[in-house]
């Protein structure tokens, strides 16, 4: 059930700045990886193993899955991985050792 609720927070977030939200699913069809990504046209279908791995590794392979999905170069891509992971540690979704109050965590500016 985490997983289901993630992908649907981390789908709307990437959507709310504008990028191509992908498709979470399940596990991959290619034994023995833990992530695979196909891209479409628009968007993508990012197959995620949840199986025996920390959940913070699922959760970072979904982030990259964005990523990827998006063709996102630097500095975009470290802005929305800073983001989607801010956003999972205010829903309460990952705990942060040590919160920074002057963290910036509007929208990253996506060309």
């Amino acid at each position: 059930m985490q997983f289901v609720a993630a992908a649907r927070l981390i789908s709307r977030e990437a959507q709310r700045y504008g990028l191509e939200a992908p498709s979470f699913r399940s596990p991959p069809g290619v034994l023995g990886v833990d992530r695979t990504v196909r891209r479409r046209e628009r968007g993508g279908v990012v197959a995620v193993a949840v199986r025996e791995r920390p959940f913070v590794a699922v959760l970072a392979d979904m982030i990259e899955g964005v990523v990827v999905v998006n063709r996102l170069g630097s500095p975009d891509a470290d802005q929305v991985r800073t983001a989607l992971w801010a956003m999972l540690n205010i829903m309460g979704v990952v705990a942060s050792a040590q919160v920074v109050d002057d963290t910036d965590i509007t929208a990253p500016r996506v060309a």
